[in-house]
């Protein structure tokens, strides 16, 4: 058991974040930007060996998103009762005060959903300082590009855990208060991807809305297409994607979206294709393709960095084998070259979408091999987008590969 009431409170506060030691680490260190808390003295902490510095104890109510005043008050009173030898025998009246916080009013927003705590900052106006704000910014980013290559189970409690921090930061930042909002806002949209790819959806349109919201309160149009082009791919229909991707194009035109406004476009051209809509999908694929040569996802929103020549190749098959259009086989051809021998960071989509291309326009043997290798990524990082694709290719596969598409079946389920 904690030693101290503080050291109890520094426990609780790490539980409701639903962190262990190692987690709660490193969100400490995220948001004093330096590389220095370790579990070893996290432990420390919730056995009262030890009690933070004051500037420590700020960084870690900022990653639990709870008051920094009041937890430097408790702060206080451990060090004073340390100095006056104060053993914890019976219970007096400020002992149970402090036990109690955790569970009560003074955790107030900290204790609802992550997306409830960020709206809830949106709307309060205080400013104090700016400490860690380019740090939380920066891992803003950080989460989006380690999407790429985590599962989104191992995503899902650091992206949370983030949004907790830059929530709690968000009062205090002063100047900056439009970008930490961005980041905001970004941290959210990908908390939604998350869940949406955990089979939350309900939690994930939350998340969008409250992404939307960072948008509105920013002024800054093309958040609010990252979260309708996230939202559009849990649509009930390929007309209410359509509808939300269109309001999404709107919002990322202008200089600086082009990789952005390449991922529009190839998402509608995808959803035009499916609700039959051929000349929609044709057009809305030449935009995507055209804009594309004026991108650089490497230098945009850290959000767009999937957005690789790769990524467009899988658009435009995707597109090209809905509608039986004879630019499949050329296009898969080129795909293939490019590809080459590397997979991509976003590889279970390209190569998904690849084998699906190479099976509908005939090349049967090379359809095959891919299938072999996006069934080995998609069982290395399971996702929604995967095990959609597995069903596809699982239907396309020759009679003698009976084996693969029941490995593929089973991936889909």
């Amino acid at each position: 058991m904690p030693a101290d009431p503080f050291a109890e409170l520094l426990l609780q506060l790490r539980k409701q974040a639903g962190r262990t030691q190692d987690e709660q680490a490193e969100a400490i260190n995220t948001v004093s930007g330096r590389d220095t808390m370790t579990r070893r003295e996290i432990n420390r902490y919730e056995h009262g060996q030890n009690i933070p510095t004051n500037h420590t104890v700020a960084h870690i109510a900022t990653a639990c998103g709870f008051p920094p005043e009041q937890l430097q008050r408790e702060a206080a009173a451990a060090r004073a009762r340390r100095r006056k030898g104060h053993r914890r025998g019976g219970e007096e009246l400020d002992d149970v005060n402090r036990r109690t916080l955790v569970g009560g009013a003074v955790l107030g927003a900290a204790a609802a959903e992550p997306w409830g705590r960020l709206a809830h900052a949106l709307k309060r106006g205080t400013k104090v300082d700016a400490t860690g704000v380019d740090a939380l910014t920066d891992h803003a980013a950080a989460l989006h590009v380690s999407e790429h290559h985590l599962t989104a189970r191992q995503l899902q409690g650091r992206v949370e855990a983030h949004l907790d921090a830059i929530t709690a930061a968000l009062p205090r930042v002063g100047e900056r208060e439009r970008a930490v909002t961005i980041a905001a806002g970004e941290t959210a949209a990908l908390a939604g991807w998350v869940a949406w790819d955990l089979g939350d959806s309900g939690r994930a349109r939350a998340y969008y809305e409250v992404t939307s919201a960072c948008a509105e309160a920013a002024g800054h149009p093309p958040l609010r297409a990252l979260a309708l082009a996230y939202a559009s791919y849990g649509a009930a229909t390929p007309e209410k994607a359509m509808k939300l991707l269109t309001q999404a194009a709107q919002d990322v035109r202008g200089p600086g979206n082009a990789a952005a406004a390449a991922w529009v476009h190839g998402r509608l051209a995808e959803e035009a294709a499916t609700a039959g809509d051929d000349t929609g999908a044709l057009r809305a694929l030449e935009r995507a393709q055209t804009v594309y040569d004026f991108a650089d996802h490497t230098t945009e929103q850290a959000w767009v960095r999937f957005m690789t020549p790769y990524r467009l190749d899988s658009l435009s098959l995707s597109v090209y084998g809905q509608l039986r259009r004879q630019e499949l086989a050329e296009t898969a051809d080129n795909a293939v070259d490019r590809l080459g021998d590397e997979l991509p960071e976003s590889g279970v989509v390209v190569l998904g979408d690849l084998a699906s291309a190479l099976l509908r326009g005939g090349d049967i043997e090379q359809g095959v091999y891919v299938s072999h290798q996006f069934a080995a990524a998609a069982e290395a990082r399971p996702n929604t987008m995967g095990r959609a694709r597995a069903q596809d290719i699982a239907t396309l596969l020759p009679g003698r590969e009976k084996e693969l598409a029941w490995h593929l079946q089973q991936l889909a389920a």
